[in-house]
């Protein structure tokens, strides 16, 4: 992957995420903003919803870190600093709060979700109607997502 592009993240509204084909093959990572309307916490995951207007996405924030075989190729302090972030961004998602959501985009029980790298409580009021006008633009000239 291009290391200009690693941490770019195509801007869509929950809509175009559940019409979105998922390929084994690409990085999905894809960013939406919306209000948290569900929270379901176990020891290993955070499950919540957000709802932008066009519909709501199931997001997963794992909290397994510490214990999953997937970072065990990670250096012990990578884990450490994994977890911690995992858990403060998990403390912070809230029901009514207006999130920024980035992640990767996959098909889970035939649903699109985005299991999540990083989650950004907005805290400008603006933002969700920033993000859906972006969508827009991007959505016209680059992504020929019509509607």
């Amino acid at each position: 992957m291009d290391r200009s592009l690693q941490n770019a993240h195509a801007k869509l509204m929950s809509r175009d995420i559940h019409r979105l084909t998922p390929s084994p093959t690409e990085a999905n990572c894809f960013s939406t903003v919306g209000t948290i309307i569900s929270r379901d916490m176990t020891p290993m995951f955070l499950k919540f919803s957000v709802d932008d207007g066009t519909g709501c996405v199931t997001c997963i924030l794992w909290l397994n870190q510490l214990t999953s075989p997937y970072y065990n190729r990670f250096n012990s302090s990578t884990i450490l600093l994994h977890s911690r972030t995992a858990r403060r961004q998990a403390r912070d998602i809230r029901i009514g709060a207006v999130a920024r959501v980035r992640g990767r985009v996959g098909l889970y029980r035939e649903v699109m979700q985005i299991t999540t790298t990083n989650v950004i409580i907005e805290r400008d009021p603006n933002a969700e109607i920033l993000h859906w006008l972006e969508c827009v633009r991007l959505g016209r000239s680059c992504y020929r997502i019509q509607g």
